[in-house]
């Protein structure tokens, strides 16, 4: 698989390539680039598919601290690496975390966001506390079937075969490569106070069952984005609607890139 060596760090990444508009597509917490298969078959090769591994995971190392910030900022260097103006950002819970960042601080390379079982806020602290004991459990004892089950029930709710698919990629992550993403998750400051800032077409996806992230918080957040297009419901979808649910999430999904295209 590629990789582009970006102030030093390697980023991997897929480029489907072509001519049609740029979608760069960022993926949650845990998991990596190819989360997305299902809206890569759906897009290209009428839109151009940019996926990467962020900071920990996939093809993508840690090699420090670091923010969503910084993770925009890779995501932009990644964008000029490959010699790309502007693109669509679609981003899952952390890529959504991104993809806001990267229109506040990259508002001419954001031709539009697609924001994925996320939002602009963060947990209380007693939720904060949780993911800190579970996440140190599992590097101390590495991840231990209770865990991984439980993250399975959160992100990725009944279905055997996705299951057991990140189940094995989770058991393979270095407990100590966690370190510095789990930091960034839980340490990351708010941006509700700035979406009135991000004037580019918006649209929210939210699994109606989503324990992770309550859909309240994706409904707070379409309300205060200025041209925000709508808000899909996935119903029966946990966390990552777009990978459990894409027969419902894709073509909206479609049809939202189709009309901002459109718009110029």
């Amino acid at each position: 698989m590629p990789t582009v060596d970006i102030d030093g760090r390697t980023i991997g990444f897929e480029d489907t390539g072509g001519d049609g508009p740029t979608v760069l597509l960022l993926h949650g917490f845990l998991m990596d680039r190819s989360m997305f298969g299902p809206q890569v078959v759906e897009l290209a090769p009428d839109f151009r598919c940019i996926t990467m591994d962020e900071r920990g995971f996939g093809e993508t190392p840690v090699t420090g601290p670091f923010t969503y910030w910084d993770l925009a900022d890779d995501a932009v260097g990644l964008l000029d690496e490959l010699g790309v103006e502007r693109a669509a950002f679609a981003g899952m819970s952390q890529g959504g975390f991104v993809a806001l960042r990267a229109a506040l601080r990259y508002p001419d390379r954001v031709r539009a966001l697609v924001l994925i079982a996320t939002d602009a806020d963060v947990d209380d602290e007693e939720t904060r506390g949780g993911y800190r004991q579970m996440f140190g459990t599992w590097r101390e004892h590495g991840p231990i079937d209770s865990i991984t089950d439980t993250l399975a029930d959160l992100i990725l709710g009944d279905d055997q075969a996705l299951r057991r698919h990140w189940i094995a990629k989770w058991k393979a992550i270095d407990p100590d490569a966690l370190v510095e993403p789990v930091d960034c998750l839980l340490d990351r400051q708010a941006v509700s106070d700035r979406l009135g800032e991000i004037r580019c077409p918006a649209l929210v996806v939210h699994g109606e069952d989503d324990v992770s992230i309550d859909i309240s918080r994706a409904e707070s957040m379409a309300d205060a984005l200025p041209d925000c297009r709508g808000l899909v419901r996935v119903p029966g979808a946990m966390h990552a609607a777009c990978l459990s649910h894409p027969a419902v999430v894709d073509p909206p999904l479609r049809a939202f890139l189709e009309a901002v295209v459109q718009e110029g």
